[in-house]
Order: structure tokens, then sequence, then C-alpha cells
């Protein structure tokens, strides 16, 4: 039959060590809360090799006072409650009185604190959970912890910490969630003697995301304030056009606490349903303030679990906060309605694209004075007001076989040759140019002086009336049936006498 025995004290000690002290980031966190509980301003956390080989908190805070500082590493003796009803209005981030014992036991804490009412500060020392003494030192008001050789008694523990690099990334996420949940506290993080961000501490949410988030993620984020009497939910959302590929960018925090929970999550997301894309998750720093007594804190150790007397109301809250702040003009939320409802206020609604318009037709341009303009037909009838049924195209085609004549003479009709110069009928070569011009087949040459020899002057007509091949259009066709034969027949003459 199996033995029972009572357990010694350091045996104790380590099993309940377990529970509170997993990682550095364990030891930041409780240290962290007890600097503002102790209602610092101003708190600066160094981590060394990831918080494995030293881990210090400088706060100026109120203090412990000298008869205290041994009692403060006593298991569950705290400042924060004195009875059982404590518990149902827990006003403060520690309250459980066995931070600093379990820390004590598996490394080794050096105290150096100074109240108002000291003259001096205190040095106070434990290794292992076996206390070292107490002497005299100097700092101002408030206390510095240092943690040195965490799991330097416990190998196994030491066996199964990550990588100084990842367990420093471990301290940094403790320090970024106690600066998101307190912008009034000014907050100092140095990894390896480096500095890595200090927050304002002005009170604004808003400057705390850009110090520890950067100024990507603050940039567009959308403020958050709602909720109901009883559950005021506040803080900074973003637009759904900035949605991340993960849910690392989800920050809750209820009465200033950093907390996992699954019912604000699935508020949030479902605030966003229907306005971003598949496989996307909202980013936010959320707020919840509520009674005391509305929620257990008292769930897991690590204070990170709670559980909500009222798990749809909470749900509400959350959600009717963060619609309200996406339905603010700017927020980027789109939606497609659909039917003839009128769209809701504040969202965007979409509008089918406008069909393109019809080109406009290019409009008549009047010859100018003094000059020529090339029309095609349509245009010249267009401006001269000329139909169907009017004799233009016999005109035309009159005036086409004076023209075959003449060129097949060498030089237009009206010209004559003499030994000072030419003489031009202009009746004649000024309807034919006309003729031409309005049928977009010449273009008008300077008055030129005609050549003397036959061929030569066969060459200038040519020159002078430059006839281009156009294919007749529509409407020239459709006017009349043998004018615009003749009309045809001429234009291919032209044509046959320029090749």
């Amino acid at each position: 039959m199996a033995e029972i025995r009572v357990l010694d004290k350091h045996t104790a000690e380590l099993i309940a060590a377990g529970e509170v002290v997993e990682r550095p980031a364990s030891v930041a966190k409780e240290l962290l809360e007890n600097a503002i509980d102790a209602g610092a301003t101003q708190i600066t956390l160094s981590a060394t090799r990831g918080g494995i080989q030293q881990l210090q908190i400088v706060d100026n805070g109120s203090g412990i006072e000298a008869e205290y500082i041994d009692k403060a590493f006593i298991r569950h003796a705290t400042s924060k409650i004195a009875t059982a009803d404590d518990l149902g209005h827990i006003h403060t981030l520690g309250f459980r009185g066995e931070a600093l014992a379990s820390i004590a036991s598996v490394a080794k804490v050096e105290v150096l604190t100074k109240t108002e009412a000291d003259e001096y500060a205190c040095c106070y020392r434990i290794e292992g959970g076996e206390p070292q003494g107490m002497e005299p030192g100097a700092r101002p008001v408030g206390t510095t912890i240092t943690v040195n050789d965490l799991f330097y008694n416990t190998p196994a523990r030491m066996k199964f910490l990550k990588k100084d690099a990842s367990e420093g990334t471990f301290v940094a996420e403790t320090v970024l969630h106690a600066a998101l949940s307190h912008p009034e506290i000014s907050f100092r993080f140095l990894r390896d003697g480096k500095q890595q961000y200090v927050t304002p501490g002005d009170g604004d949410l808003r400057s705390a995301v850009y110090a520890v988030l950067g100024r990507e993620f603050a940039r567009d984020l959308l403020p958050v304030d709602g909720g109901s009497e009883l559950y005021h939910v506040t803080g900074l959302v973003t637009p759904p056009r900035a949605c991340r590929a993960s849910r690392g960018a989800q920050h809750f925090f209820v009465n200033g606490r950093y907390v996992k929970n699954r019912t604000m999550m699935a508020a949030l997301e479902n605030a966003y349903k229907g306005t971003m894309m598949q496989g996307k998750f909202p980013g936010a720093v959320l707020m919840l303030e509520l009674p005391p007594d509305m929620v257990d804190v008292n769930v897991h150790p690590a204070k990170t679990e709670i559980r909500f007397a009222r798990e749809s109301d909470v749900f509400d809250a959350v959600y009717r906060a963060v619609r309200a702040a996406l339905a603010t003009p700017g927020s980027g939320e789109c939606r497609f309605e659909m039917g003839h409802t009128a769209p809701k206020v504040g969202q965007t609604e979409m509008k089918p694209a406008e069909p393109p318009k019809p080109a406009a037709k290019p409009a008549v341009t009047m010859p100018q004075k003094g000059g020529f303009t090339t029309l095609s037909s349509v245009e010249y009838r267009a401006l001269n007001g000329l139909t169907a049924n009017t004799c233009t195209c016999r005109s035309l085609a009159s005036a086409g076989a004076a023209m075959r004549n003449s060129i097949s003479n060498g030089w237009p009709s009206g010209v004559s040759q003499g030994s000072g110069g030419s003489s031009v009928n202009a009746a004649s070569c000024n309807f034919s140019t006309a003729v031409l011009l309005a049928w977009g087949i010449a273009s008008p040459l300077p008055t030129q002086t005609p050549p003397s020899s036959s061929r030569a002057r066969t060459s200038a007509a040519k020159t002078a009336v430059s006839v281009r091949t156009l294919a007749p259009s529509s409407s020239a066709t459709s006017c009349c049936t043998a004018p615009c034969r003749e009309s045809a027949r001429w234009r291919s003459a032209t044509q046959s006498g320029r090749r």
C-alpha cells in the first residue's frame, strides 16, 4: 500500500512556483502588476539574455516599508485584500500574494525600496526561498527588483526554456500588454542593454499604440467608444482594408487587465462580417470596463483567463461598439445593397458604373476667309444645305467632264500661254477647283506660271490638281443613280490620268 507523505517546504514551494512562474515573461508580468498597483507613473524593465540571466524592474511607486519587506516574500501574504469578501470586488491586478514567494524560490532576488517616510532605502536579498539579510541602500522613492539566474536550482525547468531570443520576445509582449492597458504610465523597455521603445505616458491610447506597435498599425485606427450602462467599451480598431492574416494584433483588456477571452474575440470578428476578405482578421486594442462583481478573475494563477457573469451582454456590448465605429464616415466599410433599400447612415453605397457616353460628332468647320478648306461630300452638303433631290450630282458630273478634257489636253481650261506669262479663266478654273475641293479629292496650290512644253504642261497639271483616291460615301451614292455613276466614272478617269 502506498504511503502518504507530507512534502517539505522547499518542494511545496517549487510545485507552487510552477503554476505561477513558467518562463521569464511570467516573472515580468507579476512584477509589472505589482509596480502598477503601487501607483507608479514611470516603469523601466530591463532583460538580459531573454530575462534568464537578469530581469530588473525599476518604478517610482509608493515603495515598501522596511518592516514589511520580509513578509512580502511569504506565500499568500498580500496588501491587496483582507477578507474573503474582497475577492468579489477586486480593483487591483495582483491579489493572490504568491508571486514574490514563487519567484524567490527559483531565482536570486534583490529588492531595493524606499517610501516617503523612510530616511534611507532598504536592500533585501533572498535566494532559493532562503533570506540572505537586509542592509541599507540608496535610491529615490520607489522600488527596484532584480531577479538573477532564473531556475538556477531547477535544471529540469531550465531545460524546457526556449532560446534567449524567443524568451526575450515573450518578455517584450508582456511589456507591450502592460503599456497598452495603462497608457497613463510611461513604460521603457531595454533588451540586452538596447532600448526598444518608450511610451509617452500621456494617457492617450493612440500614443501608446504608436510607440509599441509602430506607425503603420496606429495610422488608420478607428476610435471605439460605446457600450451600455454596465459595460463600457473603448479602444481602437483597424479599418476593414487594414485587416491582418492572423489574430496576433488583437489585444483585449478587462478593467485594466490583459485577458484572453473568446467572447470578446467573437464579438469583434462578427462586427466585421461582410466587410473584409476571407482569411483576414481585424486588429484591435479594446478596453472593457465593468463592475468587479460581474467578472471572476480568480480562475487561473496566471490571471489571464476570466469568467463573465453574463457572456451574452458582454458580446452585445463589444459588437455594438465596434459596429458603431465601423459605421462612421471614413472608416472604409463598404457594403453592397440589393434592391431599392436606402443605404444606412455612414455606409458607402456602391453605385453601378455609368455607361460610356457616345462620342460627339465632329462639328462642321466653316472655311476661313481668304483660304480653302478640304470638305467631304457630307460636310459640303451640310454646309450648303443641299439635299438628295437637287442636281448637285449632275453639276458635278458636267464639271468632271470639263476637267477630264482639260487634263487630257495638258492644262486646265482657261489657261493660255503667252510670252510674258499666263492668263487664267477665273470662272472655269475656280468652278473646277471648287468642285474638287467640295468632293475632297483636290488640294489648292498657289498659282504657278505654266511651262512651255507639252510634257511639262501635263506634269504641271497633275501637280497643280493633286488628285487622291477617295472611296465614295454611302450618302453620295444614294441620292440619285445616273449622275452618281457619271461622277464615279469621272473620278476613275482622273485617277487614270494621275497614273
